[in-house]
This record gives structure tokens, C-alpha cells and sequence, in this order.
């Protein structure tokens, strides 16, 4: 691929890249530039998750060797367990994602409590809280962590910590969900007064919630889980949001742009003769304009949806040693 190809499949499904001039640099000068994303082990990994690894998944094929920071501490400090208990869960995490499609040759999983307990590391802790103000600081904390009218300091030492994870793994671009946006501005103003490059970051979208919410949460049982069988795909699309001829918002919709398109050239709309027969779509952007026309009916979107979804979704099952 010439860097033009390696940029488009970059690029796809995200919605920003700061900058663009800086990852098409990376991607002439560097011949093997490193991708990272962090993840705070949770429970359940959902399609929330998948949207960002298909994103890892993606930068691999352009050329990049992918980091996945496993941040232990960082769910110690959010108070999802015990170290032991957030590790346990980060092990379980790591075989999800390589299940999901990451080459694990090409792929380096690291703790965050293998270097963030460092003294250099500590240091750097310490120099950019003296250049980032709790007003700056908070901007930058966990959604839920900001609701909060008195959150512990913890929260505060949250987003600093991330910053710095990206230049102490050696990264050349940094990768999140939109959510993270206000984090990386951080390190892109503040590490350069530490003596640090700003780093080239990109950003895939926050998906909805299967009930309209604005995040898809395991803590808000508005997800997909990657190793829900086929049963439970359906019934929890069945009951997802899904207003006739709405497009913004829409979870469904979602998952046609994000999961199936990505996988499909083409996507039929099974139906009945008497509703209007199969209808494909070569694209996501025609299927949007039918379904906000009137033209494709919520029910018949959910249940084609379920079905791409489970065949989606089948190939991890399988990696993950659950029955397809």
C-alpha cells in the first residue's frame, strides 16, 4: 500500500485525527510507527471495545505495530478493585481483544503497573501536575468522575497518568474514543513543557447505548457483549431504541455504519414480499437515507441487524472457546 491507501484505512470510522499533516508524516518517515490505546480492565467487553480495536486492527494493516496498555493501576485508582482482582480482569480483557482480530505477533500488551511505578515515571507525574491547573485537570477526569462534587484526588492524578503513558511507551499515535479527547489536548499542551513532543492522536466515535443512552456501558447493561450468542444479540436488539425515520442517535443505525458495513460490501434488508421484498445497500449512507425516508421499517432493520451482528460476532465466540 502507498500512504495514501495506509491513510484511508487509517483514517476510517474516526472522527478526528490531531493532525492529519502529523500521521501522514508518521506514516512517511517512520517504517514501523507504534499505535496505543489504554484500556481501565472492566468486565465486560462490548462493542464499545470493538469499535476501537477494529480501529488497532485497522492500523496494523497500515503498518503500524500496535501497544495495549492494560492500565491496572488506573482501575485501582478508579476503584474497580483490588490490583489482583482489576489484573485477573485484564487477563481476561487481553484474550477478548486478541480474539477480536488483533495479530498477536504484531501486538504488545503491557501492564500499566510494569512502568508507571518507576521513579522516572513518578517524576513525570509530579512535573506535570505543577503545569496543569485542577480547573484543567477536572475538564479532563472521567465523565462520571466530573458529575462528582467532591471525587478524590485519585481522579485528579487519573488523566495526568495517561498523558504521560503515551511518550513512556514510546508511541507515535495515540488512540481513544472521542471521551478521550480532552486528555490528549492535555498531553499535546502540556508534555512539551517536560521536554516531550506532542503526540499525533486519533479518535473513533462513542457509540449509544442500545437504549438511546449516550455511551454504550457494561455498568449500564446497555451493550453487546463480543461473546453474547446469537439469542441474546437478537433480544437485546429487539428491545433497542430505534425510532422510525431518526437517524442521529440511533444505536441500530450504529451498528449497520460501524460493525456490519465494515465487514460487508453489501447489506440486504430481508423482509417480506407484501412489506417491499430485500432490498441491498452498497453503502451505509444509502441505507441511512432509505431508513430516514420512511423506506425501511424499524422492526426490519433490527432483525437484519441481529443477524449480521451474531455472524459478526461468531469468529470471536469461537476464539474465546464459547459455542458459536
Amino acid at each position: 500500500m502507498d500512504v495514501e491507501e495506509r491513510m484511508e484505512l487509517a483514517t476510517r470510522n474516526a472522527v478526528e485525527v490531531v493532525t492529519e499533516d502529523e500521521l501522514r508524516e508518521i506514516l512517511e518517515t517512520k517504517e514501523r510507527p507504534v499505535a496505543y490505546v489504554g484500556f481501565e480492565p472492566s468486565g465486560k467487553i462490548h462493542l464499545g471495545h470493538k469499535l476501537v480495536i477494529d480501529k488497532m486492527v485497522d492500523l496494523q494493516k497500515a503498518g503500524f505495530k500496535v501497544k495495549i496498555l492494560l492500565a491496572d493501576l488506573h482501575g485501582y485508582l478508579n476503584e474497580k478493585g483490588s490490583l489482583e482482582e482489576v489484573r485477573e480482569t485484564a487477563e481476561y480483557n487481553k484474550r477478548c481483544f486478541v480474539a477480536m482480530g488483533l495479530d498477536p505477533k504484531d501486538t504488545e500488551f503491557v501492564l500499566g503497573s510494569e512502568f508507571q511505578l518507576e521513579p522516572d515515571y513518578a517524576l513525570d507525574v509530579y512535573k506535570m501536575a505543577r503545569h496543569t491547573t485542577m480547573k484543567r485537570a477536572r475538564r479532563s477526569m472521567d465523565m462520571i468522575a466530573r458529575r462528582e462534587e467532591n471525587p478524590p484526588v485519585s481522579q485528579v492524578v487519573y488523566p495526568l497518568m495517561q498523558a504521560l503513558d503515551i511518550v513512556h511507551l514510546g508511541v507515535d499515535l495515540a488512540v481513544g474514543g472521542l471521551e478521550q479527547r480532552k486528555i490528549h489536548m492535555l498531553a499535546r499542551d502540556v508534555l512539551p513543557k517536560l521536554g516531550y513532543e506532542p503526540p499525533t492522536c486519533l479518535h473513533t466515535p462513542i457509540i449509544h447505548g442500545l437504549d438511546g443512552d449516550e455511551k454504550m456501558s457494561s455498568s449500564k447493561g446497555n451493550f453487546i457483549a463480543v461473546d453474547d450468542d446469537p439469542d441474546t444479540i437478537r433480544e437485546k436488539i429487539m428491545k433497542a431504541y430505534c425510532p422510525m425515520k431518526e437517524t442521529e442517535g440511533n444505536p441500530i443505525l450504529e451498528l449497520y455504519r460501524y460493525f456490519i458495513f465494515r465487514e460487508y460490501d453489501e447489506v440486504t434488508i430481508e423482509r417480506p414480499e407484501k412489506y417491499g421484498g430485500d432490498v441491498t445497500y452498497g453503502s451505509y449512507e444509502e441505507l441511512e437515507r432509505d431508513y430516514a425516508a420512511g423506506e425501511i421499517h424499524p422492526l426490519d432493520l433490527k432483525e437484519n441487524a441481529a443477524r449480521y451482528m451474531a455472524e459478526i460476532l461468531a469468529p470471536v465466540r469461537r476464539r474465546l472457546g464459547v459455542e458459536a
